[in-house]
């Protein structure tokens, strides 16, 4: 199983927005990503300084990606 990378929660937006999503809006913390793409994904990523593991994975899970396909966005 490929390493995920360490990164905020802003760089996981940068990178989820090469792919299409865009800022819906914010809650808190919590920014919430639609894919303007069909299939229009919703995804919530946390807007921390380090996002836990599970928290990424799932998030890469979501939108459809591998792990070795969000990495080379990064």
């Amino acid at each position: 199983m490929p390493k995920l990378p360490i990164i905020s929660g802003m760089a996981a937006v940068k990178a989820f927005s090469k792919l299409g999503y865009k800022l819906d809006h914010q809650t808190g913390s919590h920014i919430i990503l639609r894919n303007q793409n069909p299939p229009f994904r919703r995804l919530t990523v946390p807007n921390h300084k380090e996002l836990a593991k599970g928290t990424l994975r799932a998030l890469i899970r979501e939108s459809g990606l591998t792990v070795e396909e969000f990495d080379q966005l990064l």
